[in-house]
């Protein structure tokens, strides 16, 4: 019921419906949308703003908050390691390989403590995980010029590792999962767009500024930036679920009579929020184990072909040449997940699943090949597409599954796994690499290798298969 002190705002254009009551609270938009009820103030009711509030659904607010969090949170440490990498390497206490084997700290930590962060996502407002991973993460890139010894270097990327982790996909899925169902695939194409956005944009920003200002000056900035790119988004537009406004997933509208309320729409809100299967019942399920043990092979082809893409191309091209071309890659993630998503939407998540599997093996094996600079570049295309569309597809399988009831803790323990593969890619790729005479032709044949090996073990864990009740116990 309306107070006598209101504003109001009505603008509508054909696409959008804004209206904004301040007041006691209970003449929102939202409240009338879910409970019928009519302000005194206005004509409208929920049956001429429905279809407008559907296609205001807040879900996809958080779609891209979530992408923006995601590009920071991916430019700033995925793929800038290699730049901090250089920098350490150039440092008189360090050297390649030991800064290399920081990076698979990074990996490792950061598998490890997702398993804590499920719990917190899964208890908390995940925007706690997300406000402290980001200070965790910003801190360690503080303190990263600063390393005098392997033991501080290996310190500070337990934090950094463990920082995005707390920040980044697990959180970020978690919520796409909670918000989205039938259209879940479209959401998550577009909300991890924000991993390869940030190679994109916030890599060559990074390069520029080290070799500019300088590591140590350099550095802040870019811890600076983390923070400002991701607490304040996770602040203002995050939330929860839907449940916690009112609202089910995909925008549905509860079926509703004459007497129906705010009662109703919360039970249906928090039946949706208890489909799927709990952690125990699905750990027991052959499917998570063949897609988890699948995911180890699948990171180790895919992290391992990113770290060499640029060696791999300087054995064919010069320096600005390459650096034009190593830019293939994450436009094609992009383009690649974006048209993923579309196709899941429409079709079968599996077979599209072993279609990408058998696209990454055997792009791998094109860029094996080296056979002239339009090899590379359509390998280079092709790889990327499996990329975008395959770190997508883990957390996208794995909610379809299993549901997004206890989804954090699932997919924390499955990315713990992926996460070992991610840690050893870039590390077997360059021993077989030296081992090989400095070729990159039987690495990527490894790496190729290791992704038909993905396959076969997705294709051990059987049908995709989803229990809807929470009491199930198949």
């Amino acid at each position: 019921m309306c107070v006598h002190r209101w504003q109001g705002l009505l603008f509508f254009t054909g696409i959008s419906l804004v209206w904004f009551c301040p007041g006691d609270g209970n003449c929102n938009f939202q409240t009338i949308v879910s409970s019928g009820t009519k302000c005194p103030l206005t004509k409208l009711d929920s049956e001429s703003v429905a279809p407008m509030a559907k296609q205001a659904f807040y879900g996809w607010k958080i779609v891209w908050a979530i992408l923006v969090q995601l590009t920071f949170t991916s430019g700033l440490s995925f793929y800038n390691h290699a730049i901090y990498l250089n920098a350490l390497a150039a440092q008189p206490n360090f050297d390649v390989q030991s800064a290399s084997t920081a990076v698979s700290i990074f990996f490792l930590s950061g598998g490890f403590t997702g398993l804590y962060v499920a719990k917190l996502v899964q208890d908390y407002d995940p925007r706690v995980s997300i406000t402290l991973g980001a200070v965790m993460a910003s801190l360690s890139l503080c303190a990263l010029p600063f390393v005098a010894n392997l033991v501080q270097l290996f310190a500070v990327y337990v934090v950094f590792g463990s920082g995005f982790a707390a920040s980044a996909l697990i959180p970020a899925t978690t919520l796409v999962t909670r918000w989205f169902r039938r259209r879940r695939a479209v959401a998550l194409s577009v909300a991890s767009t924000g991993l390869s956005l940030g190679g994109v944009v916030l890599t060559p920003l990074s390069a520029f500024m080290i070799d500019t200002l300088g590591f140590r000056l350099a550095m802040p900035l870019l811890a600076l930036l983390f923070v400002m790119g991701v607490v304040p988004v996770a602040l203002i537009w995050l939330r929860p679920d839907p449940e916690s406004m009112g609202l089910l997933p995909d925008g549905d509208s509860p079926v509703q009579g004459e007497q129906s309320s705010g009662p109703k729409l919360a039970a249906d809100s928090a039946r949706a929020a208890e489909q799927g299967l709990t952690f125990q019942q699905a750990r027991r399920k052959r499917f998570f184990w063949g897609t988890s043990l699948a995911y180890i092979f699948l990171m180790l082809a895919q992290v391992g072909g990113i770290a060499h893409q640029y060696g791999l191309s300087r054995e064919q091209l010069d320096d600005a040449q390459t650096a034009l071309v190593v830019a293939i890659l994450p436009v094609a993630s992009i383009v690649g997940r974006l048209i993923g998503g579309w196709v899941v939407e429409r079709g079968s998540i599996k077979v599209f699943a072993v279609c990408m599997m058998l696209l990454q093996a055997g792009s791998l094996s094109m860029l094996a090949g080296g056979f002239s600079v339009v090899t590379l570049c359509v390998g280079l295309f092709l790889f990327g597409a499996s990329v975008g569309n395959l770190l997508m597809l883990q957390p996208l399988i794995l909610a379809e599954a299993f549901g997004a009831r206890e989804y954090a803790r699932i997919f924390s323990v499955s990315n713990l796994m992926s996460s070992m593969g991610t840690a050893i890619g870039p590390a077997l790729l360059g021993f077989v690499y030296v081992a090989g005479d400095n070729r990159y032709m039987i690495p990527y044949l490894v790496a190729s290798a290791a992704g038909c090996v993905g396959l076969m073990l997705f294709l051990s864990g059987g049908r995709l298969a989803q229990s809807e009740s929470p009491a199930s116990e198949t």
